[in-house]
């Protein structure tokens, strides 16, 4: 049984399952301020940890990443506990590694949205490794919020990908992977995150049939 930090009211009708990404846990700055956010609009938000993060931390040992395999057996059992344990509807989703794994599920179990929070769409300096195959077929209604500076896909690179309708983009001026700006852009990094938080927080009303 994965172990989740919770936000938002235990009684609202739509919950967010959240992983991390491939260096940070779930406890991160990053998503630490996206689930706050995302609380104080109503929504709930459970956030996991992959076995090779929780050993980091039980343990104090690096490691890479767990297999996909792992991953995705670690992903269908967070979903199962956090849906036997909502009032309402269960929408998927997590920071780069954490969301693409997420994006390999969500039809599977049958997720009322999915959310990506910088989508690693190929490694950086790699256009042509994609991650993108299944992401064609896509049935669950899907928001991915990326910058437009992100080296693992910006507008010029995902223009290009054959994309299921099921997916919106919504982009963040001068954002890379953690949507951080470039000070002469004049938008800040605060700016940038609310707008993430204000375009997932829209998305999950409109995707579970709420709005």
């Amino acid at each position: 049984m994965p172990s989740f930090l919770w936000n938002g009211p235990d009684d609202s009708t739509v919950t967010l399952i959240l992983a991390h990404g491939a260096g940070a846990p779930m406890d991160s700055p990053f998503l630490e301020k996206f689930a706050r956010g995302l609380a104080d609009r109503g929504i709930r938000v459970a956030r996991f940890e992959f076995p090779y993060m929780h050993a980091r931390r039980e343990e104090g040992r690096g490691g890479p990443p767990d297999r996909t395999p792992v991953l995705l057996d670690a992903w269908r059992a967070a979903y199962a506990a956090v849906e036997a344990d909502s009032a309402g509807r269960v929408a998927i989703g997590g920071k780069s590694l954490g969301g693409r794994m997420a994006s390999m599920i969500a039809d599977e179990v049958g997720a009322a949205g999915l959310v990506c929070l910088g989508y690693p769409f190929h490694p950086p300096g790699q256009p042509t490794k994609l991650r993108t195959a299944h992401l064609e077929t896509l049935r669950t209604p899907t928001l991915i919020v990326q910058g437009t500076r992100d080296p693992f896909g910006t507008p010029e690179d995902v223009a290009g990908y054959a994309l299921s309708p099921a997916i919106r983009i919504e982009w963040l001026e001068s954002g890379e992977h953690s949507w951080k700006p470039l000070a002469r852009s004049g938008r800040t990094e605060a700016q940038n995150m609310e707008q993430g938080i204000e375009a997932v927080a829209g998305f999950l009303t409109q995707a579970c049939g709420l709005g």
